[in-house]
């Protein structure tokens, strides 16, 4: 039996979703990386996986699949042995699950993204940073977790809708929040330190992954590693400037 092909870049949140849904479901796959930091899912080989170029992918056999929500759905549905709460058969319970999956792309994924693509990742990327577009995604990411605490963390479950165990929503939403640990923890702290649900959440789908989670997540560190040695080297350009005296004017 073919082993499923996942098209992915771990600095990806919806491919990091989609790898440790694979991992902890113990799905057979080969991981194909492709770096978008290199433009690489803009090639025409990718292209023809994804005519929208974009990651995740996955090709079971001669079926080619995009948009992460839908893998997940797939991967849930298609593969023997998988946990009922990832995906429910019950029809009520998975029309829910829709509906988290439908909001997450239209609010939290348009808030956390932007925000720290403009913030924090473009320079890793080659691009400059635009805080004015990072302060408008930050409006839609604060406004997005109120809504996380408040209406789909609501209930006495540890995971949204209150239930009792993961769905793929949990999953989703929670590598989505994930990235920001690309921020300082000055910043990281005032956008999420006001939601304990919230935290309580991104814990409890990570203790119910692991090692799976922290695993695919390493690349997030060792990525703010190099955010942080390319501010420090800023910092350091800076002050050396500023020490410098100028050269006497001749008369």
């Amino acid at each position: 039996m073919l082993k499923v092909k996942v098209y992915a870049d771990r600095m990806s949140q919806p491919s990091r979703a989609v790898l440790i849904f694979c991992k902890v479901n113990g799905i057979e796959f080969d991981e194909i990386k492709v770096e978008i930091s290199k433009r690489q899912q803009l090639s025409p080989e990718f292209a023809a996986i994804n005519p929208f170029k974009k990651l995740p992918a996955i090709v079971d056999g001669r079926f080619k699949l995009f948009e992460s929500h839908a893998i997940l759905i797939y991967l849930a549905s298609a593969f023997p042995g998988i946990a009922d709460h990832w995906y429910p058969a019950d029809l009520s319970r998975r029309a829910r699950i829709h509906s988290v999956l439908d909001w997450h792309h239209l609010n939290l994924r348009h808030g956390a993204a932007p925000f720290v693509l403009h913030s924090v990742l473009a320079p890793v990327l080659g691009l400059p940073l635009n805080p004015k577009a990072a302060a408008e995604a930050e409006k839609i990411l604060i406004s997005s977790l109120l809504k996380l605490e408040n209406i789909w963390l609501k209930g006495n479950g540890r995971y949204l809708l209150g239930n009792l165990q993961p769905s793929i929503a949990d999953l989703s939403l929670v590598c989505e929040i994930m990235q920001l640990e690309l921020l300082d923890e000055k910043d990281r702290e005032r956008i999420l330190g006001p939601h304990k649900k919230v935290q309580e959440w991104i814990e409890s789908t990570r203790n119910a992954t692991r090692p799976h989670f922290d695993e695919v997540h390493k690349v997030l560190y060792k990525v703010k590693e190099i955010i942080q040695a390319k501010q420090s080297n800023q910092v350091d350009g800076v002050m050396q400037s500023k020490t410098k005296s100028p050269l006497p004017s001749k008369m």
